[in-house]
């Protein structure tokens, strides 16, 4: 494979990805807008039902597209171990927090609190995953 295609799929990777965080900070304004309304928003916890399973599947598909341009480009999938491992931690996170929003059952904060506290994780890794990924590209 050419190195100027391996370099187009390097940044499709970084935009595409760069899509799916903004579309967990979507999500996270849309979680935190239900969780401080006083009447439920339903059209709100709605899109925020919508979205969640959509954005589960891009998250993974943009770490194993990584993973691909890593392999394309390289033979390997570690040769940066610390954006690999973040990744990877993102993806569980990400399956952790869909199984855990399926367990949220009427005003009960168990599962709520838990599924909070992934959605802040996640977005907060996604931010060190990006400064890496910048790093990669740079």
């Amino acid at each position: 494979m050419s190195k100027e295609l391996i370099s187009y799929l390097r940044l499709l990777h970084g935009a595409y990805n760069t899509v799916v965080i903004s579309l967990f900070v979507y999500q996270g304004i849309l979680g935190l807008r239900i969780r401080k309304s006083e009447k439920k928003p339903f059209h709100i916890i709605r899109r925020h039902r919508k979205i969640g399973p959509v954005i589960a599947i891009l998250g993974p598909a943009g770490f194993i597209a990584g993973m691909t341009v890593a392999f394309l480009e390289w033979g390997r999938l570690l040769k940066y171990p610390y954006h690999f491992i973040t990744g990877l931690t993102l993806v569980s996170l990400i399956i952790t927090t869909f199984i855990i929003s399926r367990k949220i059952k009427g005003p009960d904060p168990y599962w709520r609190n838990r599924h909070y506290a992934l959605g802040i994780l996640i977005i907060c890794l996604y931010s060190v995953q990006a400064f890496l990924g910048l790093g990669i590209l740079l």
